[in-house]
């Protein structure tokens, strides 16, 4: 029953909209007659209608939160529903007003009941005009909800508006919208789309066209824009489009307020390109940063510009102190990837961040997106956030490129090996299990479909010594991976095969070409897992292999920014400067726009064609300071494109080659550092068995000791 008396107030809108003439002589007048029917039936129908107000009352309190004594007007407001939203996301003890405004008396009537019912004693309902309504106090925020395109003198409206809004208010506008001929990329319609959606609106005396949000970045800066379409009831196929905006007094200063995200394509949603899968390759950054700072030496005056990546990198350098990180990707995922760790750091407790970072699952992740993160996103990260949410319920590092890869191992580990007596024994020992029968019964039942990886992985990552893990590694896996026999190099090409490599890996033809030239790609992979497991301590220090083992980091194993002093310093810092930049596009593009001291390629060159090597030297050459530097790896131990950066005025020395371990990673072939010439110019290199635990750079920027020879090889 309670099915078809919603039907029932549904088609009475519907037939309101639709097959009422509107009359009236005035504005109010024309409003009775339109809303006067349906004003009943008003919040059901509007709930799945209105798909801007949620998002929009979300991005305002958002924006609000932990403040006190403010004022709230609604212009437009109607049923008060905007209130009862509010009060879902925010206690509207915070307010010490708010006022609903609105020309139509069936709507304030409705209003006024639902205020009583509610028990809200600090909301007021006000019938009358919102280009002629002033609080008696200064508003903290005016919202204009699906109500701005039913005001004709719009632009009275919001001059009335902004001026009884407090210096660090803010209005907040959703409404239905058509673009401009020319506009900006995310508003953008055709010309059919432009004339359908003003005639069906206008039908309604709603003007959806552009000229109201041109008037109010007229009056206000933007602080956050979001542009969508949304489903409307029983009309199938057709979307309707809306927009969600918010703006602050020129003058505000407020840090909260300030535009946010920022970054040069917050204004437009970047489109991946066309050979890229539709999500990002890596959810972690595959650079091991503490061998990067033995070198970059980062200090507050640097401007660093770096591969995005898994952005872990990108973070890991604002809390070391560099003036300006800029983060490119031109693959839009990956910038999304970072929008997010950067908003959560800013927006959440750590223990929330932890559990979306560090276990990679967070169970009221779609809540938290809609409160407290997507108001802080671009368009483009919030849309693809709210499709991939479901990455935090079964374990975010089993998701993107290098998830699928993992899980395909997993599986195929699972299918192809058995364990030995002789495994079990030695798992058994590392178990503190030194028993035979116990050995005799674990091999019966592991080779009846027991869970052996989860033991055999729970005892690698936590073998209390470097010693001990080698022993587990080298008697089980590390010794087949070794024997390479036909089977076991059959079922390898299964994820060594270009494809995988490329879709799951990111290892593109040309690097994949690198590789092959030092060695076939499954000798290359055996000796860089081999050399991993001897010389770097999963439990204690390895937190990429670990998370692959395991789709998490643990508390004392894991990147800085999950770290709980560096996430406090990194909260405050991304807060309060505008100290991270992310970007979608080239890497070439980016570094042509501003002069940097410090760049990182990560294994970028290794990807280009000669003619991009060309452009890239050309462009370091030009945008690297004197003294600046530069580092980047190879799949391959010797790259000729060393020489062309060489040739571009840089001191280029070869640091690590993969004859032997490299670092924690240790899956390139070679590790390069090029300082930009000022004169005779040598670089310090470290002992490879230098441990640094401090974000302080070994030398400090600009002593003569920060620059010695190169090594005798030349490379």
């Amino acid at each position: 029953m309670e099915f078809v008396k919603g039907c029932a107030m549904d088609l009475q809108c519907l037939s309101s909209m639709w097959l009422k003439k509107i009359n009236g002589s005035t504005h109010k007048e024309r409003l009775e007659a339109f809303y006067n029917p349906q004003a009943e039936a008003y919040d059901r129908f509007r709930a799945n209608f209105l798909h801007g107000r949620q998002p929009l009352m979300a991005a305002c309190a958002a924006r609000l939160r932990g403040s006190t004594n403010m004022i709230w007007v609604d212009l437009g407001g109607g049923t008060a529903e905007n209130v009862d939203i509010m009060s879902q996301l925010t206690d509207l003890a915070s307010f010490d007003k708010i006022y609903v405004v609105d020309m139509c008396s069936a709507l304030c009537k409705v209003a006024r009941e639902k205020v009583k019912r509610k028990g809200w004693a600090n909301v007021e309902i006000i019938e009358g005009d919102a280009c002629t309504f002033k609080p008696l106090k200064e508003a903290t925020l005016v919202t204009f909800s699906y109500s701005l395109t039913m005001i004709p003198a719009f632009m009275d409206a919001v001059d009335q508006a902004t001026s009884y809004l407090a210096e660090d208010g803010m209005i907040g506008v959703a409404d239905f919208f058509t673009s401009a001929k020319y506009d900006l990329p995310n508003r953008q319609h055709t010309y059919v789309q432009r004339w359908f959606w003003r005639s069906v609106f206008d039908c309604d005396g709603i003007d959806v066209g552009p000229e109201r949000r041109q008037y109010l970045e007229h009056k206000l800066t933007p602080v956050y824009e979001y542009n969508s379409r949304g489903k409307i009831p029983y009309v199938p196929v057709i979307q309707a489009p809306y927009y969600i905006w918010i703006g602050r007094p020129l003058s505000c200063s407020k840090v909260n307020l300030q535009r946010f995200p920022a970054r040069a394509s917050d204004e437009f949603e970047a489109k991946r390109p066309p050979t890229f899968p539709p999500t990002f390759l890596y959810s972690l950054s595959w650079e091991d940063p503490r061998e990067d700072d033995k070198y970059l030496q980062i200090n507050p005056d640097d401007t660093v510009l770096t591969l995005t990546s898994g952005g872990c990198n990108a973070l890991d350098l604002v809390y070391q102190g560099a003036g300006q990180v800029v983060s490119v990707d031109i693959n839009p995922a990956q910038s999304y990837l970072l929008e997010l760790k950067r908003a959560a750091v800013i927006r959440l407790p750590f223990e929330d961040v932890w559990k979306m970072f560090g276990d990679g699952i967070h169970p009221k992740f779609d809540e938290l997106l809609r409160k407290e993160i997507a108001p802080f996103l671009s368009q483009g990260a919030a849309n693809f956030w709210y499709q991939k949410a479901y990455y935090f319920k079964n374990g975010l590092y089993y998701h993107g490129g290098m998830g699928r890869l993992l899980r395909a191992v997993k599986i195929l580990a699972k299918l192809t090996r058995k364990v030995s007596p002789r495994e079990c024994k030695v798992l058994n020992r590392q178990r503190g299990i030194d028993s035979p029968y116990a050995n005799i019964a674990w091999y019966r039942v592991t080779n009846r479909g027991y869970p052996m990886q989860e033991q055999w992985i729970d005892c690698l990552v936590n073998a209390p010594t470097l010693e001990k893990q080698k022993e587990l590694w080298f008697s089980t896996v590390g010794k087949w991976l070794r024997q390479a026999n036909i089977f076991t190099r059959i079922s390898s090409f299964l994820v060594t095969n270009r494809l995988v490599l490329w879709f799951c890996a990111g290892v593109c033809k040309g690097q994949l070409s690198l590789i092959r030239k030092e060695d076939n790609i499954y000798d290359y992979i055996v000796r860089c897992l081999n050399s991993t497991a001897e010389y770097s301590h999963l439990r204690d220090s390895n937190y990429f292999y670990r998370c692959c083992l395991t789709g998490r980091f643990s508390r004392h194993c894991c990147p800085r920014f999950l770290e709980d002093e560096p996430f406090h310093e990194l909260k405050e810092e991304l807060a309060r400067n505008e100290r991270l930049l992310i970007r979608t596009g080239t890497f070439v593009g980016e570094l042509r726009k501003r002069m940097y001291t410090k760049v990182i390629l990560m294994d970028h060159v290794d990807w280009l064609e000669q003619p991009d090597i060309d452009t890239l030297c050309e462009a370091l050459k030009d945008q690297v300071r004197p003294g600046g530097r530069v580092i980047w790896r190879s799949a391959s131990r010797s790259p000729a494109y060393a020489k062309c950066i060489e040739k571009a005025g840089f001191k280029v020395t070869r640091i690590h080659t993969s004859e032997q371990y490299m670092d924690r990673v240790n899956m390139y072939a070679s590790f390069y550092v090029a300082v930009r010439n000022t004169g005779p110019t040598r670089i310090k290199v470290p002992s490879a068995n230098t441990e640094f635990t401090e974000k302080k750079p070994l030398l400090s920027p600009g002593s003569p000791d920060s620059v010695l020879a190169t090594p005798t090889d030349g490379k």
